[in-house]
């Protein structure tokens, strides 16, 4: 009979495995954001007939972002203040009737019903004055919520509506990213999360040109893991960023974190003997 064929030997990877230290170097790549971003937005609601700043533009505090369509409230404003007017008429007649119900009765000449009914429309006047007063002056904050100001110097980052479009209150019209500070924000798989020290210093550097870099701190960290990656994400808080890094600058971080000793070895190489994991050693000697 002819020979069995004899099969070739298959080629296979091998990898040198050297003792591991007791800390390694992780690098991580992430962006730049500011460390407070807001939605400033209308407290009521109208036809917005004009906004005042575009993307990137930077905003200083108290400038005016956009406005509202002031029709309704100017009106409603012109009735408050007509009413006001009304009202402070009847109190001064009341005043009049009261001083003299209180004479009349004092010298013997009025009746005490008639006092009690002075008095009884004096106060139901005042009462109106403080009512009319109140409606005014919410006329007048309505009307100042009609022009929309930005609290704090920042740079918009986001817009939400356009000049013609009614916008709801609340809804947002420009996002601004507060120069309170700037943060290097990086998702973080979880082993690394957890072997890194609780104050580690996080050294974050432009990818496109690694000269400009700042120093930085854990910030903040979120409580739970991205769904679709696992990940946590985490704040780095910058001390004196330097003007390379601007928002939405692509940076990488490095730190150093513990590794335990021991030997690293490729994932691939793993396999199991029964019940227990094992690798292929391959003796050169």
């Amino acid at each position: 009979p002819p020979p069995e064929p004899v099969a070739e030997p298959r080629p296979v990877r091998v990898a040198t495995v050297e003792p591991r230290g007791e800390s390694s170097v992780i690098s991580l790549t992430g962006t730049i954001q500011a460390e407070t971003e807001v939605n400033l937005g209308f407290r009521i609601d109208g036809r917005m007939v004009e906004r005042l700043v575009n993307l990137g533009e930077r905003v200083a505090a108290g400038q005016v972002i956009a406005r509202l369509d002031p029709t309704n409230e100017e009106n409603a404003l012109r009735g408050a203040r007509a009413m006001l007017s009304a009202v402070q008429a009847q109190l001064v007649e009341a005043q009049a009737n009261y001083t003299r119900a209180r004479e009349l009765l004092r010298t013997g000449f009025g009746t005490r019903q008639r006092y009690d009914q002075a008095a009884q429309q004096l106060q139901t006047a005042t009462s109106a004055v403080d009512s009319a007063q109140a409606q005014l002056n919410i006329a007048e904050n309505r009307l100042g919520y009609t022009v929309l100001l930005a609290d704090a110097p920042g740079i918009v980052t986001a817009r939400g509506a356009e000049p013609g479009e009614v916008v709801a209150p609340g809804r947002m019209i420009v996002r601004l990213a507060r120069q309170d500070g700037l943060d290097g924000v990086f998702d973080v798989p979880p082993a690394i999360k957890d072997r890194a020290p609780p104050d580690v210093v996080v050294m974050v550097a432009l990818t496109l040109d690694p000269a400009i870099r700042a120093r930085g701190r854990v910030r903040e960290i979120a409580p739970s893991a991205d769904p679709a990656t696992g990940t946590f994400r985490v704040r780095i808080g910058l001390d004196d960023p330097p003007a390379g890094l601007r928002l939405g600058s692509t940076v990488t971080g490095r730190v150093e974190v513990a590794g335990g000793a021991g030997y690293a070895i490729p994932a691939s190489a793993l396999t199991r003997q029964g019940e227990s994991p094992a690798v292929w050693v391959v003796d050169l000697v």
